[in-house]
């Protein structure tokens, strides 16, 4: 079931920090890094957000969640993680149909890393195409993609 996360809540904000940390230890080890900034994030920076946070819970569990931006029309996916517990349910590809669907927006963009291939082929299979690639100084190539 999908329904949108009070992140400003503590508890909420801690269950979302176990579902990224959880993802994105498996996206670092893809990826081949150590040194990957969404590790980073605490608890407290996502409490703190003022993003928008969907989630997609099964047996009353937060299995996944999409993390969108809407500014000037423009749909930013901040953040799309799945716990490794939920690998291969389609819950991601679920989260991406419902912001695609429920919010108004007249282009939509999202970031990866090039190595991501999993989720590259997700967002292209919801007509997102590749408009940009770069290095920042992380060192971990991105590509952004995008649909209008």
């Amino acid at each position: 079931m999908i329904t949108k996360l009070d992140q400003s809540n503590e508890a909420v904000a801690n269950q979302i920090f176990t579902v990224f940390q959880n993802s994105y230890k498996i996206e670092a080890e893809l990826i081949g890094t150590l040194d990957f900034p969404p590790l980073l994030r605490s608890a407290k920076d996502i409490q703190n957000s003022k993003n928008q946070f969907y989630g997609f819970s099964e047996n009353k569990c937060l299995a996944a969640v999409i993390e969108i931006v809407i500014e000037d029309k423009c749909l930013s996916i901040d953040s799309l993680t799945v716990d490794p517990n939920y690998f291969r349910k389609g819950f991601a590809n679920k989260l991406i149909s419902h912001v695609l669907e429920t919010i108004d927006f007249s282009q939509a963009v999202v970031e990866t890393a090039v190595v991501n291939i999993p989720a590259i082929n997700l967002y292209k299979k919801h007509g997102f195409v590749e408009f940009k690639r770069w290095t920042p100084s992380h060192g971990i190539e991105k590509l952004a993609m995008s649909i209008e």
